[in-house]
């Protein structure tokens, strides 16, 4: 069970991590700066749950799950990402 918490854990981390070094890429003063991470989160989830698929049907490498979850939080944060409305001042 540990073989699979942990990854799990790592990946969900990684995932926060990204989102938030995304974030700091942006220009700043964005509205909502806690979504980047949470997105990230998320986005680690889905790309660990994708890997574990893969994993079990073909047998896919290990170095396959961080670049699941760069290019998920990539298209989440970026093209098909969220649109913020910026205020005017």
């Amino acid at each position: 069970m540990q073989g699979f918490w942990l990854p799990l854990t790592l990946t969900v981390a990684f995932g926060a991590f990204i989102g938030t070094l995304f974030r700091l890429s942006r220009r700043p003063g964005s509205e909502r700066p806690l979504m980047f991470p949470l997105v990230g989160m998320l986005g680690g989830l889905t790309a660990f749950v994708i890997h574990q698929l893969l994993l079990w049907l073909v047998g896919a490498p290990a170095w396959l799950l961080p670049l699941l979850v760069i290019l998920q939080i990539w298209l989440w944060l970026g093209p098909l990402g969220p649109r913020i409305a910026r205020r005017r001042n």
